[in-house]
């Protein structure tokens, strides 16, 4: 049995639908549905079971799943970057995973592969190398991102690390992100302004450094994500942390442009204030160092966010989301 945490998000249920396509069903998926839409993403994969993360973590470690387990993908956890409740994302993102990884300890031949995150890097001042180990001198410019890089770090304090993988996502887009409100990615927020208005806005940049709409970000499309978490499930003697992002990072403005192609329609972009505060807390280039990554084996390449933000339009967005709600 493969267990995925988080299953009926947005990296998770792509991440079902990636074993699905490898003949793999027998699939237990724990996630906190809510009162939401991410349900829907149920819909179109196919798994053995369902369990809620509470009801889950219980019979974990009570050992009622015994010694079935192959892997577990811990995809699960608040995302959101704007959560201010700091207890609150400290028990579901940080105590929730320890307490899984402990249950596991004892279990050498269980794969462990779990969601860490780009945000990790905080500004970036420190680079966005996962050769060193994780410690002090990251600082995360959020909670959510200092959550992950908690457990970042109790699991290299530990020995865990050793024998799992850390998966430091990037700005990751595309198919079943629809439920997640204003933590979608600016893909989908850009296709849907383009839409509606037939013009994108874009923040303006507050740094002479940076042209209006030039920041950047390594945004990575959710179908490499996922082959890169899959080729970990095969690489059980590789483990430690590791960048999931393109190595490329693409401007505001390029992101604009490919979106107004797919759609056909022509560029119009404005740029807008940036909402209170925010500016100290903005980053203005993300972009991984897949050096790590490559050593290990994984040789494919990554799609262009041109060819990328296409295939995310033109067959999914423009078949799946209602034309005036815009909901799925």
């Amino acid at each position: 049995m493969i267990i995925i945490t988080g299953g009926a998000g947005f990296i998770g249920s792509n991440l079902v639908q990636g074993l699905n396509q490898l003949g793999e069903e027998n699939i237990l998926i724990v996630d906190h549905l809510d009162t939401g839409d991410k349900w829907k993403n149920l819909r179109s994969i196919k798994f053995l079971d369902f369990e809620t993360k509470d009801n889950f973590i219980t019979k974990a470690e009570k050992g009622l799943f015994g010694t079935e387990i192959k892997a577990i993908f811990h995809l699960g956890a608040c995302s959101s970057t704007t959560e201010r409740d700091a207890d609150y994302l400290i028990q579901n993102n940080y105590e929730y995973s320890r307490r899984l990884a402990l249950v596991c300890v004892n279990q050498p031949e269980l794969r462990f592969i779990y969601a860490s995150s780009a945000a990790t890097y905080g500004d970036g001042s420190q680079g966005y190398c996962d050769e060193t180990e994780p410690g002090p001198y990251l600082c995360p410019l959020n909670m959510y991102g200092y959550s992950k890089h908690l457990f970042d770090c109790w699991a290299h304090k530990t020995g865990f690390l050793k024998r799992s993988v850390g998966l430091k996502y990037f700005n990751v887009f595309g198919p079943n992100e629809y439920h997640k409100g204003d933590m979608r990615s600016v893909a989908i927020r850009a296709y849907i302004q383009a839409k509606r208005t037939g013009i994108i806005k874009l923040f303006k940049s507050y740094r002479s450094d940076y042209m209006d709409g030039e920041q950047r970000r390594d945004f990575i499309y959710v179908k490499d994500a996922v082959r890169v978490t899959l080729f970990f499930l095969q690489k059980p003697e590789t483990n430690g942390l590791f960048n999931v992002g393109t190595g490329q990072a693409n401007t505001f403005n390029t992101l604009a442009n490919s979106v107004f192609s797919a759609l056909k329609i022509p560029t119009r972009v404005e740029y807008i204030d940036m909402p209170p505060g925010l500016n100290k807390r903005y980053q203005y280039y993300t972009c991984a160092k897949p050096d790590k990554l490559r050593r290990a084996g994984y040789l494919e390449n990554f799609r262009k966010i041109e060819d990328a933000l296409k295939d995310y339009i033109v067959n999914y967005l423009e078949k799946e989301l209602d034309s005036e709600t815009m909901e799925i």
